[in-house]
């Protein structure tokens, strides 16, 4: 499958750190939402099967403390918000906000496969102290750990390329 070429095309600068962890700042904010309104959606679905009574007498047993299918709904959820964005525009509504994009040296989208790969390994990137992050400061070409597993690069747009 042909990989969709991403406007504005140039030679980008890596983006800074200080960008990357802006935009995830502000795409945490979006995710919270977006697994609140999830679990809420969840709930309610759960409510109309079982019943309110059934689920609080669940709910107070303990049983219902670390559902494996809710848990799983909210990782699906995070990773299609990321890969929706990530595989057609290069940016995350964080990322378009901070001028910078996701995509690969050849200046086209990401695949979904890269995709799942970057959200796999921004994971522990993140949960390692940020190390993962961190490690743009001492790479050559300032790529994170997810960067350089799914052979994508973060770059910085012109200011006036991300406003359009």
């Amino acid at each position: 499958m042909p990989r969709h070429v991403l406007r504005p095309q140039g030679d980008f600068p890596a983006a800074s750190l200080s960008r990357r962890l802006a935009a995830v700042l502000y795409d945490s904010f979006l995710c919270i939402a977006l697994l609140i309104v999830v679990a809420f959606v969840y709930k309610l679905i759960q409510m109309g099967i079982y019943g309110e009574a059934q689920l609080r007498q669940w709910s107070e047993a303990g049983t219902l403390d670390g559902d494996p299918l809710l848990s799983t709904l909210l990782l699906f959820s995070l990773f299609g918000f990321f890969a929706k964005f990530w595989t057609h525009n290069g940016q995350t509504l964080g990322m378009q906000v901070w001028g910078i994009r996701v995509q690969n040296a050849d200046g086209t989208a990401i695949s979904p496969w890269q995709a799942l790969l970057r959200f796999l390994v921004a994971i522990p990137a993140g949960l390692a102290l940020g190390l993962g992050y961190l490690w743009i400061l001492v790479d050559k070409k300032k790529r994170s750990w997810h960067d350089r597993y799914s052979n994508s690069l973060t770059v910085q747009l012109p200011k006036n390329a991300h406003r359009k």
